[in-house]
């Protein structure tokens, strides 16, 4: 059986941080028919079948999707990164992963670039997993269980971080976190259907 994964905000080169057979993409720089699909997905659903991905990701990516806007007729108001990761739910099998990675706060990194409009703490992801689920509130109607969140450093040559692995792994990685040096952030999620 063929496996898919789904590179959000991927530009020219999807990555596949769970090794998939077949990788696709969405991007502003997409076509409408290809494996790298095109769409502003703070406007637009992601344009693939639901539950059609054993997997999906996003580097650097979260961090550039607002959280309120106007809707288009200006008279009420919309929840574009709560509809996002309503999208990423649909899109994901049962039991689908969502691995990303982004800058959190207090970080520079997350405040440094100006078209980073959604600025998450170690703790947003409370707002999409269980037992909390808070987006629900907002009309996130997904459902995803925390494998992983953890603070690190971003490392462009791994498409996958691997958790740390024994005890002196978890003390480097306490003490980067201790110096400042972890200023992005891992969330691996498990689609709940």
């Amino acid at each position: 059986m063929t496996t898919r994964h789904l590179d959000l905000g991927c530009g020219p080169i999807p990555r596949n941080p769970y090794g998939r057979d077949e990788l696709c993409g969405v991007d502003l720089s997409g076509d409408d028919s290809g494996p790298i699909r095109r769409a502003n997905l703070a406007t637009q659903p992601i344009p693939f079948e639901s539950n059609s991905f054993d997997s999906a990701s996003a580097y650097d990516f979260l961090e550039h999707i607002p959280r309120v806007l106007p809707t288009a007729d200006g008279q009420g108001t919309r929840f574009p990164f709560i509809e996002l990761m309503n999208e990423v739910w649909r899109v994901l099998k049962p039991g689908g992963l969502l691995y990303a990675i982004t800058p959190v706060f207090p970080s520079a990194a997350a405040f440094m670039d100006p078209t980073h409009v959604n600025i998450m703490t170690k703790d947003t992801h409370t707002y999409f997993t269980r037992p909390q689920r808070l987006a629900a509130m907002y009309g996130f109607n997904g459902d995803f269980e925390v494998r992983r969140v953890q603070l690190t450093k971003p490392d462009s040559q791994r498409a996958f971080i691997p958790p740390p692995q024994g005890w002196w792994e978890r003390v480097r990685l306490a003490h980067r976190i201790r110096r400042g040096a972890c200023g992005h952030l891992i969330w691996e999620f498990e689609a709940k259907k």
